[in-house]
């Protein structure tokens, strides 16, 4: 049913344009975002064909025998537009394992997008992938706020809240990543002894790239200094929060919560925390999540699926 292809450089129109169409891709999956760490991972990103009409594409990658869901994104999967059914997808699952086969893969990792990035219904993947015998090898929970229902936050995060206004915080969407970025940078140096997935230069070049969809929220004292931030990016209908961070001063008159407070004003339907757990989803970290659930967000996951091929 399916002609199959690898990506090239010379599909970059075509591949992007399908994703802006689809039901459940996101920026992340534009060859500009993907691309920019090309030099880490050796693509094998897939393009599905049918009656000379691209179909469905996969944004992968191998690594030795196994082909990955590309391991350069948060999630990743089969991405689809309106029009495909549960029987073609089941079918292009069958049909891509016998060319990955052939070209020598022996497993697959597979990361679906979550279903809050999704303008409509689209698990059809996830059928397939229990078809194919794909077992659940990792779950991470995440945290979601739906912003139209307007769950009560926490009396700490009210409270929190408040005294960034007795403070003079003032909140605004702002340009000065490198401040931002100074602060991240010292919070998980400080807390886990890193430094952030990205760089700040490499983090420019994106925001550049993407300026509506990578959007950074500071907070400043009265004294004009930002002293918390937030990085977002921005799908659809998802907030997703990137990267989080504020100076002590910042974590003392709330400014975190200042914040939170206008994003959540924003005309989108979720605001999405992330994950707050670690080794697959082995260790969930308590303290964080219980931060996050204050503002009244509650679970959703981001799994991954693994099968062999043979």
């Amino acid at each position: 049913m399916f002609e199959i292809c690898r990506y090239t450089p010379e599909k970059q129109a075509e591949w992007d344009a399908f994703i802006a169409k689809s039901k459940n891709g996101t920026f992340l999956m534009y060859r500009g975002y993907m691309d920019y760490h090309s030099d880490r991972f050796a693509d094998c990103s897939l393009m599905f064909y049918q009656k000379g009409k691209l179909y469905a594409v996969l944004p992968a990658n191998l690594n030795g025998d196994t082909l990955f869901s590309h391991q350069g994104l948060t999630y990743g999967g089969v991405v689809m537009d309106g029009k495909c059914t549960a029987a073609d997808i089941l079918h292009l699952m069958e049909e891509m394992n016998g060319w990955l086969q052939a070209l020598g893969v022996k497993k697959v990792v597979y990361k679906p997008v979550p279903h809050i990035y999704s303008s409509m219904p689209a698990e059809e993947d996830l059928y397939a992938i229990f078809r194919c015998g794909g077992n659940l090898v990792a779950r991470g929970i995440s945290t979601c706020i739906e912003i139209p229902a307007h769950r009560k936050w926490r009396q700490n995060r009210r409270t929190a809240l408040h005294k960034s206004e007795t403070e003079g915080i003032t909140v605004a969407v702002s340009d000065d990543l490198a401040s931002f970025w100074r602060i991240l940078d010292t919070n998980l140096v400080h807390t886990h002894g890193i430094h952030p997935v990205h760089t700040l230069d490499e983090m420019s070049k994106l925001k550049g790239s993407f300026p509506h969809n990578i959007v950074l929220w500071g907070a400043k004292n009265a004294q004009g200094e930002m002293v918390a931030g937030i990085l977002v990016y921005l799908t659809t209908h998802v907030i997703h929060s990137q990267y989080i961070a504020a100076t002590p001063e910042g974590k003392a008159s709330g400014a975190v919560d200042a914040i939170m407070h206008e994003m959540l004003k924003q005309n989108y339907r979720y605001f999405d925390f992330g994950i707050s757990t670690e080794k697959g989803g082995q260790y969930l970290n308590e303290k964080l999540i219980f931060q996050k659930e204050g503002f009244g967000g509650r679970g959703i996951c981001y799994d991954t699926y693994e099968y062999t091929l043979s």
